[in-house]
């Protein structure tokens, strides 16, 4: 299949409110409209994870960023530009997603994806787009597409083509909190 076309039915399906299998610049994801509670509620349902656990998300550019966050701690972008890695920030005074998606303390993890077709998704649905791990919550993330389980598959509106071929193993972003003081905490290398 077409990469492109393979975009645009995610971004399709993802604003029609459905849930999608993707590739992003770390493992295989879950996504959604972040802004839609509904799809957001159902995400939570497909991996059996309570909804206090967090789910981050990931956005297209750091300009979109400003979008969703009251007041970026401007230690954030000097992180950003130093990062070598896929990097998630969790970033306070985050508004305009799914409510089930802000913490409690009022933040949100989110990471600038510079994966190309992840990063399409993104500024083509022009929202952030959920990005939880293919997984049952507490079951190991699948590395590849090929390790991931068919009762995820089957609860899919839309499953990806691109990638789904590539053996290498990816492992998850590494995490910082950040606090609305320039405060920084590694939370996962």
């Amino acid at each position: 299949m077409n990469c492109d076309i393979d975009i645009r039915n995610a971004v399709e399906t993802m604003r029609r409110g459905g849930v999608i299998l993707y590739p992003t610049d770390t493992v295989w994801g879950i996504g959604c409209d972040a802004t839609n509670e509904e799809a957001v509620r159902r995400i939570y349902q497909i991996k059996r994870r309570d909804d206090s656990k967090a789910m981050l998300c990931l956005v297209d550019s750091p300009d979109r960023l400003q979008r969703y966050f009251r007041q970026l701690p401007e230690v954030a972008w000097d992180v950003m530009d130093c990062a070598v890695e896929p990097l998630t920030l969790i970033l306070p005074g985050v508004s305009g997603v799914a409510p089930s998606l802000i913490a409690e303390d009022g933040s949100l993890g989110v990471r600038v994806t510079r994966d190309e077709f992840s990063r399409q998704i993104c500024y083509r649905l022009q929202r952030p787009v959920v990005s939880t791990s293919a997984n049952i919550s507490g079951c190991p993330s699948p590395a590849c597409f090929r390790e991931i389980a068919q009762e995820i598959i089957g609860q899919m509106d839309y499953v990806v083509q691109f990638r789904r071929g590539d053996t290498s193993k990816h492992k998850p972003s590494g995490i910082v909190k950040l606090g609305a003081d320039g405060t920084v905490k590694v939370i996962r290398k």
